[in-house]
């Protein structure tokens, strides 16, 4: 019997094991696929044909990593991608957090008034990023009742404000509900720097660059990618799972893949384990899930053993995903070039495609983001939604690969010729095979009302359950959202504060 099970192998469920096996605890991670990484998982599709199957790169937080020794453990350095903007005339937009003469360049080619603002831009957001992580690291509260146990941590942030200054303080609480068109028009008079930039504002999430909110979704992505282009891991981001179950291992801590948890049990509203898909019974106090919200409340616990109130809450935390993948195996001439790519050559287009969602539509003219790993190119597909109006997505896979390919063929003219092979994931895939409900790679999308101390549902953002001994730990709860481990980190911290 284990001290504590964590279900599923993801990047948050590793971590907070791990940071659990430090504190002394026996832990047992028990994963539904063969595999572990959950969305940071590296696969082979076939002979020569290794993808980042969601994820084109990310970076667990720093803290995380030496915390947790990651580094001895085979964790590579990342390395920083530049964002670049296919455009329909041939030319490229290169934006890098880092100050180089081909970034000022590139920029200045489009407007020189906008080349003389980035670095101002640059160090604006990281700022804003610093103030996020810091956000993020913070306990919330469960509102209204704010205990003093609670209340320190939340002065903390607000001193942790106040320290930025007035000027860049309001900068920054005023950015969050902003449109990301409204944020940039501020800053760039060129359509194409406002475009390039809202689409790392709205990448992963069911939002427009001129929807309320998205200067919040800029703000958590430029953190988790250290920027506006992806942190890229040697070897994929796999590798950042092997050094967690490796870490994991030597502190005496055990994976089991192939172990589908079916239901967590409970008696009189308190954990015992869990029951896996074979009918195996496994005992533990406690119960970490890095599953959505929605999953692990209503089908892995049920809603009968459940407030009817609080199953109302979990039911209504938006999902509402739009994102698809489409990978090629080329013979190497595909003509991308190094870095994050993205077609989103102005700020209507983008917005346009996001249109799509709204009535339950492929996007014809889609925001892509495209990244190349040798012969391999991966595409990210927005938008493509998981509930389609007028027909489902087993008819819907071909029409997604040739949109995907001819919209990336027409910025990448070598592209279509160089294909070998093809593999897609729609929305419903990412449901069936990696767990997501609806294909929300958030488990519940970053909303002005799913943030913060709402997260995953007003009143529940501690980690905690109405099942005592029962914690959530995904990304869908405070801290989650791409690859960072945050959430993980955070989950742990409420397991050992009891």
């Amino acid at each position: 019997m284990a001290d504590v099970i964590v279900i599923g192998a993801g990047l948050n469920g590793l971590v907070a094991a791990n940071y659990l096996a430090k504190a002394g605890k026996s832990v047992l991670v028990l994963e539904r696929r063969a595999i572990v990484g959950g969305q940071a998982a590296t696969e082979t599709l076939s002979d020569g044909f290794m993808v980042d199957v969601l994820h084109a790169g990310g970076q667990l937080r720093p803290d995380i990593v030496t915390d947790l020794d990651l580094a001895r453990h085979g964790l590579p350095a990342a390395t920083s991608d530049a964002l670049i903007s296919l455009l329909p005339d041939g030319r490229q937009l290169r934006l890098a957090a880092e100050q180089d003469a081909q970034t000022q360049a590139s920029i200045s080619a489009i407007s020189r008034k906008d080349a003389e603002r980035w670095p101002d831009f640059v160090a604006f957001m990281n700022e804003a990023a610093g103030f996020l992580d810091a956000a993020y690291r913070t306990p919330m509260p469960r509102l209204p009742h704010v205990s003093l146990s609670e209340g320190l941590p939340l002065a903390r942030l607000g001193l942790k404000l106040r320290s930025l200054g007035p000027r860049d303080m309001f900068r920054i609480i005023r950015m969050l509900p902003m449109s990301a068109l409204e944020l940039t028009e501020e800053w760039f008079e060129s359509d194409v720097m406002r475009a390039a930039i809202g689409a790392v504002a709205i990448h992963g999430s069911t939002l427009g660059p001129m929807s309320a909110g998205s200067g919040y979704t800029l703000i958590h992505n430029w953190l988790n990618r250290g920027g506006p282009g992806h942190k890229r891991v040697v070897g994929g981001v796999g590798r950042i799972a092997d050094a967690l179950v490796a870490a994991l291992k030597a502190r005496g801590g055990e994976v089991r893949t192939s172990a589908d948890v079916k239901t967590i049990l409970q008696d009189d509203h308190r954990v015992r384990g869990v029951q896996l898909a074979g009918g195996e019974e496994v005992m533990a106090p406690i119960v970490v899930s890095g599953a959505d919200p929605r999953h692990t409340l209503l089908d892995l616990v049920g809603a009968p053993e459940l407030p009817p109130e609080f199953v109302w809450r979990t039911q209504s935390i938006k999902m509402r995903a739009s994102v698809a993948k489409v990978h090629l195996l080329t013979d190497g001439n595909h003509g991308l070039p190094q870095g994050t790519c993205v077609v989103a050559p102005s700020v209507l287009y983008v917005e346009r495609a996001y249109d799509a969602a709204k009535y339950g539509q492929v996007s014809t003219a889609p925001y892509l983001e495209l990244t190349a790993n040798g012969s391999v190119v991966s595409i990210h597909f927005q938008f493509a939604p998981y509930k389609l109006r007028e027909s489902e997505w087993g008819q819907e896979r071909a029409l997604l690969e040739r949109i995907a390919v001819e919209t990336a063929a027409e910025a990448l003219p070598q592209l279509k010729a160089s294909i070998r092979e093809l593999k897609s994931l729609t929305p419903l895939d990412l449901e069936m095979t990696y767990g997501l409900t609806e294909g929300d790679l958030n488990h519940g999308q970053l909303l002005l009302d799913q943030m913060f101390f709402m997260r995953p549902m007003p009143g529940w953002s501690t980690h905690r359950t109405p099942i005592d001994g029962l914690y959530l730990c995904g990304n869908g709860v405070h801290g989650g959202g791409g690859i960072s481990g945050a959430s993980g980190r955070n989950a742990a911290a409420a397991v050992l504060k009891g």
